[in-house]
């Protein structure tokens, strides 16, 4: 079995990943993103998972750089995923009266530092009164409450970290934004065999020849006479010289085709320099 370099354990990539490839690889869990890249660069894994865009703050920019900048792994998949904040803990043994704060005997709440602005509602709402202490991830906070076993102090994060530590979902999906969804790749030297999809990508990365007036609106025009739709386009520097960008551009569509490498080959011929990060199959999240 093939394995597979995943930020974890009891992280949202790992939920992610395992409802995608399902038990048919194996899971190696690494804490930092640079050792996930890094443990398929050097062989230890066949394949990486990298989180690279969120709904609600966009592009992971660290991650974009070290796919960019520090290796040379191509895109094999991408798949979305919803981002479902649960608060996790041991309930109080008393019953609580109707209508009445169901968490207000929570005093403390662990988790990452994003997690307050995504779950501000909540948060206002029931547990007010709990201080917040900031861990280096959902899952840290799941594991530090399950050795505490302390009804005052709960979690927020996966359900996948609440079934591998066991402890109980207290409440579900306690986001603010219940449609959060984040986008994977998967990415490694080799391909994998997965389930068919209808809907191809593919990423490039181009540099212009130097910055002068319409140079973008050129690139921007190969595509657009032919029709090809990019799904997204981001400007990045280059870190070679202040001022000199590249763009990251998906494109909805397969090297396959007979558009797609013509309007490659025409801004390479106007002097830019472009590199191809992957031809790869896109799924969307089915539950």
């Amino acid at each position: 079995m093939k394995k597979v370099a995943i930020l974890g354990p009891s992280t949202f990539s790992e939920e992610a990943t395992r409802h995608f490839l399902k038990e048919d690889f194996i899971y190696v869990s690494y804490k930092l993103i640079s050792e996930v890249f890094n443990a398929t660069v050097s062989g230890e894994t066949d394949l990486s998972v990298i989180p690279i865009e969120n709904t609600l703050e966009g592009s992971v920019h660290l991650h974009v750089d070290w796919l960019v900048h520090e290796v040379n792994l191509p895109i094999r998949a991408e798949w979305v995923f919803p981002i479902d904040m649960n608060l996790i803990g041991f309930p109080k043994s008393d019953v609580q009266s109707e209508g009445a704060n169901p968490y207000q005997h929570i005093r403390k709440v662990l988790s990452h530092h994003v997690v307050p602005a995504q779950c501000s509602r909540f948060m206002k709402k029931y547990l007010s009164g709990a201080e917040f202490e900031q861990v280096s991830s959902t899952a840290e906070g799941v594991r530090l409450v399950s050795e505490l076993q302390d009804p005052t102090v709960a979690a927020i994060g996966t359900a996948i970290a609440s079934e591998n530590y066991g402890v109980p979902m207290l409440e579900r999906e306690i986001q603010d934004h219940k449609d959060n969804m984040t986008r994977f790749l998967l990415v490694g030297n080799e391909a994998s065999e997965l389930k068919s999809s209808g809907d191809m990508k593919t990423t490039i990365l181009v540099t212009l020849p130097e910055d002068y007036p319409g140079a973008l609106h050129q690139v921007l025009s190969a595509f657009a006479w032919r029709r090809i739709n990019l799904s997204k386009i981001e400007s990045k520097p280059t870190k070679k010289k202040l001022g000199n960008y590249y763009f990251y551009i998906d494109i909805a569509g397969s090297l396959d085709s007979v558009l797609l490498p013509a309007a490659i080959q025409e801004i390479e011929a106007i002097g830019c320099q472009v590199r191809i990060l992957g031809c790869y199959p896109s799924y969307s999240y089915t539950s």
